[in-house]
């Protein structure tokens, strides 16, 4: 925690948008879903203080809107008739960019898949990010055992990202109903469960207008939902909205993944019961780091022993804590937040 506290305070406010942060030295490239989110926002924070800290070029790259794939191969290739050393990817889709990515390896970069793995995993040379399907799990823990007997009967709505289902989005999503307690079909699929205590999922781009759509869809479907769990805390957002429209903002637990401070400041409001917190300045950090490395030395990043890609940290913060649920307080979560 204390490293995560100095990356967060070392890191510099940077404008939104596509740009380059010149400096002398090798270039990497940062490419990420959008550049509206606090998330990635936060991520370019973390590449360009590593990056003028190492003495290298930062180049930043984000779709229009999440999902936008074909911006994303556009930037790609943009890096390679750069001559960068190296890309820091979130993919929008997981399985249609390892073409692209792999054009990137072919001349010599090293390609790290940021918070989204690709699909399959190794396509990138490395992957540094939250375990997300943990962090999934960590909340339908709490949220069964917050609804202790009523969770045999609950009404559970899934508010996930977007129809390509992007691997982190099926993580949290196949992890959570795990936590929960519902049996799972195919574990790399969303929506192919029988549990009749599943209403349904939709999707929301990750934003709190389809958070504030999808909710009204599922509500329209079975208006007794009383779970829900969302990909990100925006589309909680909506989701709230959605409840508080007719009334039921106070009877419906809401579980997300995020932990960026308006999320954290949702769950001190009540407005969302728990949210596992990721770091994304650790996770671009510890990525333009890798790439200096591999520039200076040829040398790629290791996992974390015993996984397929380096886990950067999760925690479940609320201030209702369960039995058998590691978590930590609100009030620790305001500290490490971010956006």
């Amino acid at each position: 925690m204390k490293k995560l506290l100095y990356f967060a305070a070392s890191a510099a406010a940077l404008a939104i948008g596509t740009s380059s942060v010149q400096a002398a030295g090798e270039t990497v490239c940062l490419i990420t879903k959008t550049d509206t989110n606090p998330f990635f926002v936060k991520m370019k924070e973390g590449a360009t203080a590593k990056a003028e800290e190492l003495g290298m070029t930062l180049k930043a790259f984000a779709g229009k809107i999440d999902g936008d794939h074909e911006t994303q191969v556009q930037a790609i290739e943009t890096c390679i008739l750069d001559g960068a050393k190296g890309i820091l990817l979130t993919a929008s889709d997981t399985s249609s960019i390892v073409p692209a990515v792999q054009q990137a390896r072919d001349a010599g970069l090293l390609v790290i898949a940021l918070d989204t793995p690709l699909s399959p995993i190794d396509s990138a040379d490395a992957t540094f990010a939250t375990d997300n399907y943990k962090a999934g799990l960590l909340i339908g823990q709490w949220a069964k055992a917050k609804m202790g007997d009523a969770a045999a009967d609950a009404k559970i709505a899934t508010l996930d990202l977007n129809v390509s289902q992007p691997t982190v989005d099926v993580l949290r999503n196949q992890g959570f109903l795990d936590g929960f307690g519902v049996d799972l079909a195919d574990p790399n699929v969303i929506g192919d469960e029988t549990d009749p205590r599943l209403v349904g999922s939709d999707v929301t781009d990750g934003n709190e207008e389809g958070g504030r759509r999808a909710m009204e869809n599922l509500l329209a479907k079975d208006p007794t939902i009383n779970v829900v769990h969302t990909i990100n805390e925006p589309a909680a957002a909506g989701a709230y909205e959605a409840l508080k429209s007719i009334g039921r903002e106070n009877d419906v637990l809401i579980v997300s993944v995020d932990g960026g401070c308006p999320g954290v400041q949702n769950v001190e409001a009540g407005v969302i019961g728990a949210t596992s917190q990721q770091y994304p300045l650790l996770m671009a950090s510890l990525g333009v780091e890798a790439v200096k490395k591999w520039a200076e030395e040829g040398v790629k990043p290791e996992n974390t022993p015993g996984k397929d890609f380096y886990d950067t940290g999760v925690a479940l913060i609320t201030d209702q804590p369960v039995d058998g649920v590691e978590s930590i307080s609100v009030s620790e979560g305001l500290d490490l937040c971010w956006g």
